[in-house]
């Protein structure tokens, strides 16, 4: 079985909360990679970006993946946009099982938009300009996420499933 399941897809597809669900069940740690790398760094996400840039961050964000895809027994919930660069989705692909919950966004709007204060990319939009901020993410992040070894309906697939799933993609390799 694989010793690390990378679990990614857009924001309030419900990677954290299935990540501790399925890491509970099979008796693994759960990882949720922003809470890591702000431990890390000393400092909140934005804070980073406002000082160092994006580019900064990226680079952390792979030096940091590097490490994570070491440990054993894992599930990482990683950040929306972690698995959008060619050598992260690499990294990801051949270290472990990586699981895209993939959800539609009208519901991904519905469930952000009573967290919007939480998260400053979309702080300030209406619902309107949620829904096409989503959008326009997805389409220019989906030829990453279909990358996963397992795509799966978020929206559909009860937790008990991806233990399943884990196991049984183990065994098709």
């Amino acid at each position: 079985m694989a010793q690390r399941v990378f679990l990614i897809g857009f924001m309030g597809a419900g990677k954290t909360t299935i990540g501790k669900y399925v890491a509970r069940d099979m008796g693994w740690t759960f990882i949720d990679m922003d809470q890591r790398f702000e431990r890390e760094q000393g400092c909140t996400i934005s804070q980073f970006f406002a000082e160092k840039g994006e580019a900064a961050f990226r680079q952390e964000e792979t030096n940091l993946l590097r490490k994570l895809a070491q440990e054993d027994k894992v599930i990482v919930s990683t950040g929306g946009g972690t698995p959008c660069s060619d050598e992260n989705i690499k990294i990801m692909r051949e270290s472990g099982e990586v699981i895209y919950i993939n959800v539609e966004p009208e519901i991904l709007c519905k469930r952000l938009s009573t967290a919007k204060a939480n998260r400053p990319l979309i702080a300030n939009k209406t619902d309107e300009e949620l829904l096409s901020f989503i959008e326009d993410k997805l389409n220019e992040r989906e030829k990453y996420y279909r990358q996963a070894s397992i795509i799966v309906d978020g929206d559909k697939l009860p937790f008990s499933s991806y233990r399943f799933l884990i196991e049984m993609a183990d065994n098709n390799e």
